[in-house]
């Protein structure tokens, strides 16, 4: 199945999707946009583009386990996305991708306005990781 995962944020929002086998995650973009209406267009524009058939939304948990604003708006964002393009959107605990994905730039020396530019579609690429992993081992459950 084609996934595509969101790394939702107020300013940039990073966009990774998987092969139909499910065995790769790769960035595709990070959309520039604050205003949610037009980045849940371009969000729906790009699962359409791609054949997704699942798109995967970050929810940012607090490191107690509870959910503050940002929670609230990744949940009114994946809410408005379903309701835009009608692919099931389902929700997985983003905590501490952006800590890997900054991990992940480092240990690849990626520096300057590129590393800004590319930690959101990273963190999206770990997000849709995360819940792949999530996806198999409750296959044999």
């Amino acid at each position: 199945m084609v996934i595509l995962s969101v790394d939702f944020g107020r300013a940039r929002t990073g966009i990774a999707i998987c092969d139909p086998n499910e065995m790769l995650a790769s960035p595709v973009t990070v959309i520039n946009e604050k205003y949610v209406p037009n980045l849940v267009q371009k969000v729906s524009a790009l699962a359409s583009e791609r054949k997704a058939e699942l798109i995967v939304v970050g929810l940012p948990v607090n490191m107690d386990g509870s959910e503050g604003e940002s929670a609230q708006n990744a949940r009114r964002f994946a809410g408005d996305l379903h309701a835009a393009c009608q692919i099931p959107v389902d929700m997985l605990d983003e905590r501490c991708t952006t800590m890997e994905a900054h991990q992940f730039l480092n240990a690849t020396n990626t520096r300057g306005k590129k590393r800004k530019a590319m930690v959101d579609a990273v963190s999206a690429v770990i997000i849709l990781e995360n819940y792949l992993a999530k996806r198999k081992s409750s296959v044999g459950k």
